[in-house]
């Protein structure tokens, strides 16, 4: 492979939007063991949130995905291979790419569901010192601190 295939191919592996329209690879070698890809992100997609017994194999999954494209850049970076190869590696790391992306958005979607709940309890809270005060039912103001009350004469 030339010099400027091989920075071609590396650029545009090393695009942020090398993943947009690219599909996830049906079936990816991991290991010299043929792995569904596709079928697989499509799974755990399926599911509302990934479950805790599911979610080791998930991230287990992910970490395969890394070391998978890392072998595969670095396989480009070093050049010894012929363009149709570089194409077909660079065209894997961008399916790569776009399974763990997919993946990864599972934790972000688990993440903003939680910052939600909080955010709501949060503002439950506010509500309720705000009708405490402008209601004045405070218990400060039920005891003994208002000026009138027991042994004041009032």
């Amino acid at each position: 492979m030339e010099e400027y295939e091989r920075k071609r191919l590396l650029e545009r592996i090393g695009r942020e939007s090398a993943t947009v329209g690219a599909s996830i690879p049906e079936t990816l070698d991991l290991n010299g063991e043929s792995f569904p890809l596709r079928e697989f992100v499509f799974e755990v997609q399926r599911v509302d949130a990934v479950a805790s017994e599911r979610r080791e194999s998930v991230e287990e999954a992910k970490r395969a995905l890394r070391r998978a494209r890392r072998d595969r850049a670095q396989r480009l970076e070093a050049g010894d291979v012929d363009v149709d190869e570089g194409e077909r590696l660079a065209g894997e790391v961008i399916g790569i790419d776009r399974a763990l992306g997919a993946l990864e958005s599972l934790d972000e979607e688990t993440d903003v569901e939680a910052e939600a709940a909080r955010a709501e309890t949060a503002d439950r809270k506010r509500w309720y010192a705000f009708l405490t005060e402008a209601t004045g039912s405070d218990e400060t103001t039920r005891g003994g601190r208002s000026g009138r009350g027991r042994g004041r004469g009032g």
